[in-house]
Order: structure tokens, then C-alpha cells, then sequence
């Protein structure tokens, strides 16, 4: 049992079923490139501090940094039969450099070890996240910079509300996902944090450095108690929590480019690249990539609850179901990099038919009602009124048959005086998002001053 970190206890093998089903090797290997540099500033700092020989630390280090190169080369092979990561490299260091690996595991257990590994790969994984969201978020904004004048019929409850600028709408998306960077930059800062040294729960009796092995790992700290060290995966569900908020957005902008590229809306075209078809209907354009984005949203939310269900009643400190924090968090983020580098290429294909965009706006003269609520504010009628007044108007409009502009100045006057010929100028798409002054609004002058701003601000 001695090929085992923990085997000398035991005299017995494992049942074979039970060895498989406990075995993480199977997803834990990603974590081997961050095991190996983990345990290369264990090992300086147990040299330095003259814990282990010098003779022996200097073969394990010469054996990990080859380890290290087959790994960056994609060489590594962890052994199958290793019952994790950390008993691979293991295994592997035995086989370069003999019994001098086994001084290596000196002053700390798989417990500190593995939430080292955990946090080095997040930290790194977090730094890719975000600047795959910058990407895409200015692809949005040179989306919204070439549909810059394009009006379109605002929607809430999805029934027509008033005129919008469709680049107002794409910017709205834009800042959705400046707060998933800040949330995954939260969630880094929490990361930044060095277990090692935490041993299984209770530190350890030798003078180790655990500043040392911080400085050498790029870590801010290092933890102040060691059993919340190894029990805490708040970074973990962080993480997580952060991709799920991340994927409701995107979900959400799929959403809206499905709905647009219908043929009751017909305001964009999404690029064939990222459609197919259908094996019965030959005329079938589906915008399957956007279908199932949105469909792997609930994959981020079960990878977050299956995380925090598994944490909400664990004693202290360690136990062996936080094991199962691996393959949600890793999937989390595997999932996130391919739809984040989807959807900035799927952005770039798709098209905005302005002409039936401003048309849809033309069509339904109702989405000018509060132009002319505000036309009659102006002229000092309280907007309560004003409200009541239009009201009448677009259901007497409806009643008839007949379009607001068509209606004589005469027959407006009988809902209210103050109208005048100067009214019908309201009924125009580029008139009414112009005349939206409060800041972030969708006047075409504030949105051009956004798209300037997320361009000096995305590209520095």
C-alpha cells in the first residue's frame, strides 16, 4: 500500500469499484502544471529553512522542473492508475529521482495542497475570463458604432414602449458585462489567498516560511486560519456564482437576437456560419448557436447549486465530498471560455436591417404616445393629464381604425387645446430618440459619447 500518500495504514487493498469512484485523476490533471510549481516553492522554502537536506531538495527540484517541462510541452502523462494529481506528480518525481522524493510532502497534507492547486488555476483562469469579456465586449461596441443610427421600437413586458436606438440597446449588454469583470475580479482578490502551510487542519510543528512560498507563487497573502484554509470554497462557488450571472446575460442577449431575427420582427440577420438547418423543412435558417448558449445557462446554474448544496452541511474541516468542487468549477469555466469566444465571432456576423427596424417604429404610431404626453407637458398641462389625454387618443385611434398623424388638428383639439399643427412632427423615429436628453439615454449624441468612452476604456 505504500505507492499510496497515505498507504502504510492500511492493509488492505481497496475495492476496484470503490478505487474508481473515488478517483479524481480523471479532471484533477488539470490542475498538474499548478501542483508542480506548488510544490517547487514548497521545496525551496523547505531548503531554506532547513527542514529537509539540500542534497535531497536539490534532486526533487531538478526532477520537478522536468515534470514542469513535459507538462508545458504536453508530455505529461499522469499515471492512470494515481488516485489524483498530486499522487501522479508523485509517482512521476519517484521514478526520476528515487527515495528523494519522498522528503517533498514534508509540512503539508493533500488538504492545503489542493486548495493551493484550486486557487492558482482560478486565479489564472480568471485573468483569461476577463480578457475574453473585454473582447467581446468591444466587438458589442463596434457593433453598436456601425448600427449607430438605427431606431427600433423599445420594448418592456416585450410589447412596444417607445423609440430606442438599437446601439443604445447593444450598450446596455456592454455594461451587463463590466459588472461580470468586476464580479470575477472580486472573486480573483479572494483567491489571492496561500493555504499552504495549513497542513490537514492544524499547521504544523516545523518553522516552514510561508511568506516565502507566497512571494514565490505570486499570492498577496497568506491564510490566518488554517482550518478555515482547508475547508473554505467560497472562492470556488465564486467563481461559479460569476459564471452563472455572466451566462444570464449572454442568455439574455441570445434571447433578444432570436427574437429580433424572426420573421414577425425581421431586424437582424444572424450569419449562416452560426446557423443550421432542418431535415425536413429545406428553407429552415435556425439560430441554433444562440439556442443553445442560452440552453447551457442552466448548466451554470446546476454547476453552482451542486457546489453549494454540497458545502451547506459539511462539518469542519476538510472532508472528502469537496472533491466534487473540481468538475463543476473547471466545467463552469471550460464552458465559458467556448461560448465567449463564439459569440465574439457570432457578433461579427450578424446584420441589422435598419429599414425594417425603423419601420416596425413608423408602423406603430402608439410607441410616439409619451412624445406627445411630454408635447402637452410642455405646454404646461400636468403630466397626470397629459397621460389621461393620450390615453383617450391612442384608444380612439385604435377604435377607428386609423393612424394618430392621420387625424386632423381639429379632431386632436377635441381632446385637448393645446394641440398644434407643430405635433405632427413627433411622429418621426430620429426626432423622438433625439429629443431624450437626461444622460444615459438613448439620445444619439449620448450614445456616441458611451461608444467613445467603452472605446478609450476597453482598449487600454
Amino acid at each position: 500500500m505504500t505507492d499510496k500518500l497515505w498507504g502504510g495504514r492500511f492493509k488492505q487493498r481497496q475495492d476496484s469499484l470503490f478505487w474508481d469512484f473515488q478517483s479524481s485523476i480523471g479532471y484533477d490533471n488539470r490542475l498538474a502544471l499548478y501542483d508542480v510549481e506548488g510544490s517547487i516553492a514548497h521545496v525551496k522554502m523547505l531548503a531554506k529553512c532547513n527542514i529537509i537536506p539540500k542534497k535531497e531538495a536539490s534532486a526533487i527540484l531538478g526532477g520537478l522542473s522536468a515534470i514542469l517541462k513535459e507538462i508545458e510541452q504536453g508530455r505529461f502523462k499522469p499515471d492512470p492508475k494515481a488516485e489524483d494529481i498530486h499522487t501522479a506528480v508523485h509517482l512521476a518525481l519517484l521514478k526520476k529521482k528515487g527515495k528523494a522524493a519522498d522528503y517533498m510532502h514534508t509540512a503539508r497534507s493533500r488538504n492545503d495542497q489542493v486548495s493551493l492547486d484550486l486557487r492558482m488555476y482560478s486565479k489564472d483562469k480568471i485573468d483569461m475570463l476577463v480578457s475574453l469579456i473585454t473582447r467581446l465586449q468591444l466587438e458589442l461596441v463596434n457593433f453598436a458604432k456601425k448600427n449607430i443610427d438605427v431606431a427600433m421600437p423599445g420594448l418592456t413586458h416585450t410589447q412596444h414602449a417607445v423609440p430606442i436606438l438599437f446601439s443604445h440597446q447593444v450598450l446596455a449588454y456592454v455594461n451587463m458585462l463590466e459588472r461580470d469583470k468586476e464580479r470575477f475580479q472580486q472573486a480573483h482578490a479572494r483567491c489571492d489567498e496561500m493555504p499552504l502551510g495549513s497542513c490537514a487542519l492544524a499547521g504544523t510543528s516545523f518553522t516552514i516560511d510561508r511568506k516565502f512560498v507566497a512571494k514565490l507563487l505570486g499570492f498577496s497573502r497568506i491564510s490566518e486560519n488554517s482550518i478555515d484554509a482547508v475547508s473554505d470554497r467560497d472562492f470556488v462557488i465564486d467563481i461559479i456564482s460569476a459564471v452563472s450571472i455572466l451566462f444570464m446575460h449572454i442568455s439574455r442577449f441570445c434571447e433578444d437576437m432570436i427574437i429580433f431575427s424572426t420573421p414577425e420582427y425581421d431586424f437582424v440577420d444572424i450569419g449562416e456560419a452560426y446557423c443550421t438547418g432542418s431535415s425536413i423543412m429545406p428553407q429552415k435558417k435556425n439560430p441554433d448557436s444562440l439556442e443553445l448558449i442560452r440552453g447551457h445557462c442552466s448548466r451554470a446554474y446546476g454547476n453552482l447549486i451542486s457546489v453549494m448544496g454540497m458545502m451547506k452541511a459539511l462539518p469542519m474541516s476538510y472532508n472528502r465530498d469537496m472533491q466534487l468542487d473540481k468538475e463543476p468549477l473547471i466545467g463552469s469555466i471550460d464552458l465559458s471560455e467556448k461560448i465567449l469566444n463564439i459569440l465574439c465571432d457570432l457578433v461579427k456576423g450578424i446584420t441589422v436591417k435598419k429599414d425594417k427596424a425603423e419601420a416596425a417604429v413608423k408602423e406603430d404610431e402608439s410607441l410616439f404616445a409619451l412624445d406627445m404626453a411630454d408635447y402637452l407637458v410642455a405646454k404646461k398641462m400636468a403630466f397626470s393629464q397629459a397621460h389621461s389625454v393620450v390615453g383617450k387618443i391612442v384608444s380612439h385611434s385604435v377604435a377607428k381604425g386609423r393612424k394618430i398623424s392621420a387625424m386632423p388638428i381639429e379632431e386632436l383639439k377635441k381632446f385637448a387645446p393645446e394641440f398644434d399643427k407643430d405635433l405632427y412632427k413627433i411622429f418621426e423615429p430620429q426626432r423622438s430618440v433625439m429629443s431624450k436628453k437626461s444622460m444615459g439615454s438613448t439620445n444619439p449624441l449620448l450614445v456616441r459619447q458611451q461608444i467613445d468612452k467603452w472605446m478609450k476604456a476597453l482598449k487600454r
